[in-house]
């Protein structure tokens, strides 16, 4: 009996240590009913539709442009708008009347009018990403604009998100699949929800076979002049929903499902790096005490997100010192999870459903005559895990990667770095960047410089049919970790109930004093 309960205790030892790619289906693109769509939509104006071909068209010279797939030519004349739209594996929907700018730059007119004007008042897109995923786009309403809106006390333009999906991440929602009808859009996506999850406000339809999302950043709560109220965005997405048109897109070899495998690691093991399992966060640091959540998917194969190393994974809000370490070093080790940690933001893989989003990371300084390495903790370089494109808009406190490929469709996002800083660095959407690339230094912005401690916050969204949500990057990090400094880290057994805690603020107290940490502008 004693044999038998080693034998199960290593076998759980190995499973514990087993990282594991996310599972990922792969959606059926309807792409004749997105051409069937594109042709009902332009019918209204005869002159445009004579120029396309659709299928059922008598067979034409080459040298016709008609003789061109309509997709293909609807792609060479959005493309100069949106660019790259061709390479989206999904039909694009954009708030964007096709047939009337058709129609207009038939007659020389298009040229002479603001994009706004056939976008529904929606400004020039903030951001528009298309590749083998589907694709992504921002789009912007000034204060004012938009005939039949209701007023709002939000002084700002709201930006509104939307998202086509070729690929659609398997998690384990408890969530998911909620939402309420919206009956003025039901004729225009029968299937349509409107559901107020993480931070944000979303609609989610299915069109073509694709998921699709729209969603706004709001609060649930009475409208502030800084801080856009769920109820005041509802008529803005709405809008926006309304007005969306075929844009383009081209059919791909049809995609297989990806399913969740052994992740790969460094064979040789690390000297020193350990780090406590998934979930198992400080004591009584969940919110209202919960436990963490265990997640063993490496999400991403990613170069981590810090220059150098060691650096450590540890809380920002319940560790034993809160001031600017050298302290520490180089014991940081084992790392230990913050994802669950006691926030105020919904996080769906949460128990409570409430939780940090991230991860923190530090990079400190060894104390003097340590090594003869020069260390400044004010030029401790960040950089990107992939090569991407990012998402951010002035003066935003987060800067987003973005990640478009044949095998995925995920973002990950940087906090604290000093806005200004990253505008002055041109860190805004669109740019595009490569893997290892610096993008920054790790700083300790929120709302203001000094708002808090140095390091830098790291967190991973994946695409669902409920939108982009937040999963655990821990074990995505160690895995980051291990490939570089070359060396396969030892996990450690976690913390047995009962024994000695790290002394800590409530949970009430820490969200009161770091709850802002994660938010973006």
């Amino acid at each position: 009996m004693a044999a038998l309960v080693v034998l199960a205790a290593a076998k759980g030892a190995v499973a514990a240590d087993a990282f594991r790619t996310p599972a990922i289906a792969a959606a059926r693109v309807e792409w004749r009913a997105a051409v069937d769509q594109l042709r009902s939509e332009i019918s209204t104006q005869p002159a445009v539709v004579a120029d396309f071909a659709f299928s059922g068209r008598r067979r034409l010279p080459a040298s016709d442009p008609r003789a061109t797939p309509a997709l293909v030519q609807l792609n060479g004349v959005t493309g100069t708008i949106f660019t790259g739209i061709g390479r989206s594996a999904v039909p694009v929907l954009l708030p964007f009347d096709t047939a009337a700018y058709l129609q207009a730059r038939q007659n020389g007119a298009a040229a002479g009018m603001p994009l706004s004007r056939f976008q529904a008042d929606f400004r020039t897109a903030d951001m528009f990403d298309a590749g083998p995923a589907g694709y992504d786009a921002v789009f912007s309403l000034e204060p004012g604009v938009g005939d039949g809106l209701p007023v709002r006390v939000f002084a700002r333009p709201v930006e509104v998100q939307i998202t086509g999906s070729l690929l659609i991440y398997d998690l384990a929602d408890p969530q998911g699949g909620k939402g309420e009808p919206v009956k003025a859009l039901a004729a225009q996506y029968p299937d349509i929800r409107r559901f107020i999850r993480e931070g944000y406000v979303r609609y989610a339809f299915t069109r073509f076979g694709v998921p699709y999302v729209v969603s706004i950043q709001c609060l649930d709560s009475a409208p502030r002049p800084r801080r856009l109220a769920c109820r005041e965005a509802y008529p803005v997405a709405e809008r926006f929903l309304k007005a969306l048109r075929v844009a383009g897109g081209l059919p791909s070899r049809a995609r297989t499902d990806v399913a969740s495998e052994i992740a790969e690691r460094p064979a040789e093991r690390s000297a020193d790096f350990t780090y406590r399992p998934s979930g198992d966060i400080i004591t009584g640091s969940g919110y209202h005490r919960q436990s963490g959540r265990v997640d063993f998917n490496a999400y991403s194969q990613l170069r981590f997100p810090l220059e150098k190393w060691p650096a450590f994974i540890h809380s920002q809000s319940f560790r034993r010192d809160r001031s600017e370490p050298a302290a520490g070093y180089p014991s940081g080790y084992p790392w230990r999870d913050n994802f669950c940690e006691s926030r105020s933001f919904g996080v769906g893989q949460c128990p409570t459903g409430f939780g940090h989003q991230g991860e923190d990371i530090r990079r400190p300084c060894p104390p003097a005559g340590a090594t003869s390495e020069p260390c400044d903790p004010r030029r401790q370089a960040v950089v990107a895990v992939r090569d991407g494109v990012v998402i951010r808009s002035l003066n935003q406190q987060a800067a987003t990667l973005q990640i478009n490929t044949r095998n995925e469709h995920i973002r990950f996002r940087y906090m604290h770095m000093n806005p200004s800083a990253m505008d002055a660095d041109g860190l805004l959407n669109g740019r595009i960047v490569a893997e290892g690339e610096k993008i920054g230094v790790v700083s300790n912005y929120l709302d203001h410089p000094n708002g808090t401690t140095r390091h830098l916050h790291f967190d991973v969204q994946v695409f669902t049919r409920d939108g982009w949500l937040w999963v655990n990057p821990y074990v995505t990090l160690i895995a980051a970790y291990e490939r570089l400094i070359h060396g396969r880290g030892r996990e450690i057994g976690p913390e047995i109930a009962g024994s000695p805690t790290v002394a800590h603020a409530g949970p009430d107290a820490a969200m009161r004093s770091d709850v802002q940490e994660g938010r973006e502008n």
